[in-house]
């Protein structure tokens, strides 16, 4: 059920979830001005919207698994990623990223103390029907190392 279970190889989500920001920061700390506007691929995002992308995600799903921590029968809003992009021109890179990384150091306490319990309770998604709490935070631990391969590929080619 996780679109993100292949890059996500088999590590354990709460230890992805905790290492892969540092990786995320080092590659982008790396990165010129001109390689935040580069993309790994002909039509796919570069890497300033890259950051942008995982600083969305981490407030979005942060707050679903919050939501669904105190609702009982929550039903997850599902949101369109691109639309969302349309309405972030003016977010540098670095920004992003700073949000992402402040994001993640808010939310990996919580995401860490979920009990066994907490991980099962169940919540609803229009799209992908009943889903635990705990594949939240798998789906964030394989989404983060995804994009993290993309800007490595970025700032690879910045350095070819």
């Amino acid at each position: 059920m996780n679109p993100y279970e292949k890059d996500l190889g088999g590590r354990d989500p709460i230890v992805a979830v905790g290492e892969t920001p540092e990786r995320i920061r080092s590659v982008a700390g790396r990165m010129a001005p001109a390689d935040f506007a580069r993309s790994y691929a002909p039509g796919k995002w570069d890497a300033r919207r890259i950051l942008v992308h995982l600083a969305h995600t981490e407030m979005a799903f942060g707050l679903r698994l919050r939501m669904a921590l105190a609702t009982s029968h929550y039903v997850v809003q599902p949101f369109d990623q691109e639309a969302w992009m349309a309405r972030e021109p003016l977010v540098e890179g670095p920004a992003a990223l700073g949000i992402y990384l402040e994001l993640r150091r808010l939310n990996l306490p919580l995401y860490r103390s979920l009990t066994s319990e907490e991980r099962q309770r169940m919540f609803w998604h229009p799209e992908r029907g009943a889903l635990p709490i705990w594949w939240i935070v798998e789906l964030l631990a394989g989404h983060d190392l995804h994009h993290l391969a993309q800007l490595e590929q970025i700032l690879a080619a910045g350095r070819a």
